[in-house]
């Protein structure tokens, strides 16, 4: 089973239960999907099959390329990207997602009001704030928000060496939680605060309860926070393989026609 089947069986069998549903949400927007084209990309530019089904337009996506093959039964053209990617593609166009239809467990269509409530969800970024910290503890969070942040974490290879989640005490007296990335690279603060800010959001836990600092090995708060702060690793990066079908290149990615 994949991720996306692992997430969906989790979301049916606990129908009332919203945390589920965002986790499977997470793994959709997180997860390479595989679209099926009408015709071959023309430079950076595609075109997706659409179905029509139930009086809405559907593109279908898998989350395995053998998984499109099995569906479609021949050669036929398509393109890989990013679920938040696609999904940011389709947004507003009134296009949902056919996900892995007929070949695997995780088969369901996904409304175009899903789609645009995701890239809506996805596009909640934290804010910037300065606040003075007068001491970090050990932390106390929900199991769920270890969980996400741990996943998240895991696929923002090289970004940083790795963070500390650790409870904080600011000088105006308010206590909350912080998440201190070490060493990250120049330019990453804001992909690795927006994976913080959705590690919470897919958590189901209510935004604003963790603050994000970025420090450098060298610093003394660093050694602090080693003895006190619950360690994430994040792993080595993956050195880039030449790009196969359109939209496998994350700095190209493909455009509808």
């Amino acid at each position: 089973m994949t991720d996306l089947d692992i997430a969906h069986a989790a979301m049916e069998a606990a129908p009332d239960d919203d945390t589920a549903r965002l986790r499977f949400y997470e793994r959709l927007a997180d997860t390479e999907l595989f679209m099926l084209l009408g015709a071959e990309a023309a430079g950076d530019q595609i075109t997706p099959e659409l179905f029509e089904i139930e009086d809405q337009r559907f593109t279908l996506v898998f989350d395995r390329e053998e998984r499109l093959s099995q569906f479609v039964g021949r050669v036929a053209p398509y393109a890989g990207l990013p679920g938040r990617a696609l999904a940011e593609m389709l947004a507003g166009q009134g296009i949902g997602l056919a996900l892995n239809l007929e070949v695997a467990s995780s088969s369901m269509l996904i409304p175009a009001e899903a789609v645009d409530w995701l890239v809506a969800t996805l596009a909640n970024a934290p804010d910037e704030t300065e606040a003075r910290l007068t001491e970090v503890s050990a932390p106390h969070v929900p199991e769920a928000v270890v969980t996400g942040l741990d996943r998240k974490l895991a696929i923002a290879a090289g970004l940083a060496r790795f963070a500390y989640l650790a409870a904080a005490t600011y000088e105006n007296g308010t206590r909350g939680h912080v998440l201190a990335f070490i060493d990250a690279i120049p330019g990453a603060e804001t992909a690795l605060a927006s994976a913080a800010s959705e590690a919470l959001t897919f958590s189901g836990i209510e935004a604003g309860m963790m603050d994000v600092l970025f420090v450098r090995a060298s610093d003394p708060m660093a050694a602090h926070l080693a003895k006190v702060g619950l360690r994430f690793d994040l792993p080595e990066p993956i050195v880039a393989q030449p790009p196969g079908a359109p939209g496998m290149d994350p700095e190209k990615p493909p455009k509808l026609r």
